[in-house]
């Protein structure tokens, strides 16, 4: 408590005076933004890391699909002609298997090996007009086209040994 002695005289004063003898409140430190303590930093700099390595593999899976973005442009500038189509399978299966594992394969062998990479459909009527399309003229399909775009999206490595 404060020393009667060292107050101000309030006697006779009204509120207006009252109040303008108060002291304004101090002002808080303002509130720092650094972390308080180490943890904080180093969670801060897992995190951050973790966020860079995502963004890698992101960018790796990104590169390393960029033979698909290819294959699709080229089927879709291809539109149904089944000659084009064969063609843009046989270079993408090229870009995406081993060539040893590719290139020699014709005819239900070519077709086995796109059904096997794929969700089917290719030992059909459609399959066998893809394998005579660059021999001689044969008319497009627009289920042909769209099952090549399904291939290109969709097809996956898997281990035949």
């Amino acid at each position: 408590m404060a020393d009667p002695a060292t107050l101000p005289d309030t006697e006779g004063l009204d509120l207006v005076a009252l109040l303008d003898l108060l002291k304004p409140i101090p002002e808080p430190e303002p509130i720092s933004m650094w972390p308080a303590t180490d943890a904080w930093i180093w969670l801060g700099l897992a995190v951050l890391g973790l966020l860079g390595w995502g963004a890698h593999i992101l960018w790796r899976r990104w590169q390393a699909n960029a033979y698909r973005r290819a294959a699709l442009a080229e089927l879709e500038a291809a539109g149904e002609d089944p000659a084009a189509i064969a063609a843009v399978l046989r270079r993408t299966a090229l870009a995406a298997f081993p060539r040893a594992e590719v290139a020699s394969l014709v005819g239900p062998d070519w077709l086995a090996f796109l059904d096997a990479t794929s969700s089917g459909g290719f030992s059909t009527e459609l399959g066998t007009l893809l394998t005579r399309a660059p021999y001689s003229p044969q008319p497009g399909s627009p289920d042909l086209a769209r099952l090549a775009r399904g291939w290109v999206r969709g097809h996956r490595r898997e281990d035949r040994t």
